[in-house]
């Protein structure tokens, strides 16, 4: 199996996005899906993508990946 699995406990989803904190920037980033694994960062699958939250006071960016459109 070449899919990398949501990072969230008992979830054995496909993971589609990648999450990273900025913590001196109090900032949560959610990018498309990283080209290798990170050991800081977090896989999610669409669901935990789509229900993200960030701490109190902090940020959340979301990065979306543009297709190119013929």
């Amino acid at each position: 199996m070449d899919d990398r699995l949501c990072s969230k406990v008992a979830c054995g989803r496909v993971a589609v996005s990648t999450l990273t904190y900025v913590y001196a920037d109090s900032m949560a980033v959610l990018g498309p899906l990283s080209s290798r694994q990170e050991p800081h960062a977090y896989d999610l699958c669409v669901e935990h993508s789509e229900r993200l939250s960030a701490p109190r006071g902090w940020q959340v960016l979301r990065h979306v990946a543009l297709e190119n459109e013929l």
